[in-house]
């Protein structure tokens, strides 16, 4: 059985287990690492690091880490507690809050951050998600609403947000309804014009498309899109141009192309492109996918094949590729992440390298970018950090 199938295994039988494990608001405060690197580094950026507490070794806990954009090297800082395993990430627009999934408690949790001190988190509250599983969470363009997605139980969450940054009490909660599977809502993001909420759902197969109420927090469905039966849906994410979207398959290891109408809210489906090398055999389960900032390059993580597939999109045309058309992805190439399971990464601030959360091996690797052609070289060793599944830079 493959991690993530036992990680799954574990929401459904033994979440109960862990929910001693968060505490209550006023106890969450930043603690230095006992693990190696400089505790107080001058001159390095913030990461965050979420984590895992059923890996072996274990993780399970909110780490912050210092980023040099000169060298590129991460060095251990510190860690919080109070935020059990915050398998996701997502700051305020503002950067004012972090905002983080505690995926493994019981029904699952939110949990607000302060960053007034960005290299020291503190605890502000925490909200059940009404759902077991949050996996994946996003805030509003206006910083009003915080968004979850709870995969166990196949719904999505609305809880507002104060001007202190606190979670109040959730608002609105919609399970999806099935496909070909069970729902499982692995991702919720507004579109980039602000207008739109969009939810990908693993296990209905599908991408649901809702208005939001701005006044009353709720959401109304407007468009059911279907993929095709058992390819699992799992992230998406959108072109710097607004007018598209690419759709990452878990279970078809296939990206697809969306057509993105922000006037209308409704979804097109396009091109599908294989994340795997042609020869490439035995269990895959694509995990993240990320478009740079000049909208040239789209790269997805490939669990199993333990790689980054790196994308030309329809704007990078050079006579290599010269078949390429409007809509369609050229996969570029496949490079290791020099780690085992690369459930999340992350591209710096500056673009000049993507981050690489290696669940398995417990590390962060750096693959160095070419910013002219969006390739990327081998993974090299930057940070141990066992169980971790998610980071996110403070730009």
């Amino acid at each position: 059985m493959s991690a993530e199938a036992n990680r799954r295994r574990f929401l459904l039988t033994t979440s109960a287990a862990v929910g001693a494990a968060l505490l209550s608001p006023h106890q969450g405060t930043a603690r230095e690492s006992p693990l190696p690197g400089p505790a107080r580094a001058s001159g390095l950026s913030p990461v965050y690091l979420g984590s895992f507490s059923w890996t072996r070794p274990p993780g399970g806990d909110l780490d912050i880490a210092g980023h040099d954009a000169g060298t590129g090297e991460l060095a251990r800082r510190s860690t919080v507690s109070g935020v059990p395993d915050p398998s996701f990430l997502a700051l305020s627009p503002d950067r004012r809050f972090l905002y983080a999934t505690n995926e493994l408690v019981p029904e699952g949790r939110v949990t607000a951050l302060s960053l007034a001190d960005p290299h020291r988190p503190a605890v502000l509250n925490s909200r059940p998600t009404h759902g077991a599983g949050p996996t994946h969470l996003s805030v509003t363009p206006d910083g009003r609403f915080l968004l979850t997605a709870n995969y166990t139980d196949g719904s999505v969450v609305v809880h507002p947000l104060g001007d202190d940054g606190r979670l109040r009490p959730a608002t609105h909660l919609v399970r999806h309804a099935g496909g070909s599977g069970d729902p499982h809502a692995h991702q919720i993001l507004p579109d980039p014009s602000g207008r739109w909420v969009l939810a990908v759902d693993l296990g209905a197969d599908a991408v649901f498309v809702y208005t939001l109420d701005s006044r009353a927090g709720r959401l109304r469905e407007h468009q059911r899109w279907d993929a095709p039966p058992g390819t699992g849906p799992r992230h998406l994410a959108f072109h710097p141009d607004g007018r598209r979207a690419y759709l990452l398959a878990e279970l078809g290891s296939t990206v697809t192309v969306l057509g993105w109408d922000a006037t209308t809210g409704r979804i097109t489906g396009g091109a599908t492109t294989s994340t795997r090398r042609p020869t490439a055999s035995g269990e895959n389960f694509p995990a993240e996918i990320a478009v740079s900032r000049d909208g040239r390059a789209v790269y997805a993580s490939n669990r199993g094949d333990d790689d980054i597939a790196v994308f030309a999109t329809d704007l990078h045309h050079t006579s290599r590729h010269p078949r390429s058309s409007p809509g369609e992805l050229t996969l570029l190439a496949n490079t290791p992440t020099g780690g085992a399971w690369p459930r999340h990464f992350a591209l710096d601030p500056g673009e000049h390298a993507l981050y690489v959360a290696n669940q398995d091996s417990g590390t962060v690797t750096r693959l160095a970018r070419d910013a002219g052609t969006g390739l990327l070289t081998s993974g090299t060793p930057a940070l141990e950090a066992p169980g971790v599944c998610c980071l996110l830079f403070s730009p």
